[in-house]
């Protein structure tokens, strides 16, 4: 068998262990709680494993290239790949998972040559955003997460208001370098 095939091998005998030990663990706290939102995470958390370890194994995509998350059943594909058929692949993929019932593919076709050159400057896009907000009184001391792929800045996090989420969407799109902003922030719920 060759190295290649057994790395395969070991990746999968490991992603199934842990999903089946995943599965022990959270079936039981599933079954007990009594929160609606809480047993949507619990699915969710499930179609995204679930979603990561089908790329790991399907050769046709780099698994390790692509970020997978999952709300209320949307599977949302980000990261670079080498080519449009990898693209294409992952998001079939993610289609065929059981609970998925959308993706968002958002993935870059990006030629592996050119790999470095772009996430030095996502890294460094990532870095500036991060540092307007925090200097942004409004948004101090919010957790906002940033990523950027290839130019396109995803915002993630919770805010208190709409107002609020369209300031952190200002701040990005300010930043030079910037191509788009995915504005995914969430409204805090209110108790």
């Amino acid at each position: 068998m060759s190295s290649s095939k057994q790395t395969i091998r070991s990746l999968l005998t490991f992603c199934t262990a842990l999903v089946i030990g995943t599965a022990l663990i959270v079936a039981p706290m599933t079954a007990t709680a009594s929160s609606k939102t809480e047993d949507k995470q619990m699915e969710d958390s499930w179609i995204t494993a679930k979603t990561k370890i089908a790329l790991f194994a399907d050769a046709r995509v780099k698994g390790r290239q692509i970020n997978v998350e999952t709300k209320d059943g949307l599977s949302m594909l980000r990261g670079k790949v080498d080519t449009d058929e990898a693209k294409n692949a992952a998001e079939d993929i993610a289609k065929r998972i059981d609970g998925v019932k959308k993706v968002k593919n958002e993935l870059q076709v990006v030629p592996p040559s050119k790999h470095e050159a772009v996430e030095y400057k996502d890294d460094a896009i990532t870095a500036n955003v991060k540092e307007d907000i925090a200097k942004d009184s409004r948004l101090k001391g919010l957790k906002i997460a940033v990523k950027t792929n290839d130019g396109v800045v995803s915002l993630s996090g919770e805010v208190p208001d709409l107002i609020t989420s369209a300031d952190a969407s200002w701040t990005a799109w300010k930043v030079h370098g910037v191509k788009y902003v995915r504005n995914d922030l969430t409204l805090k719920e209110k108790k």
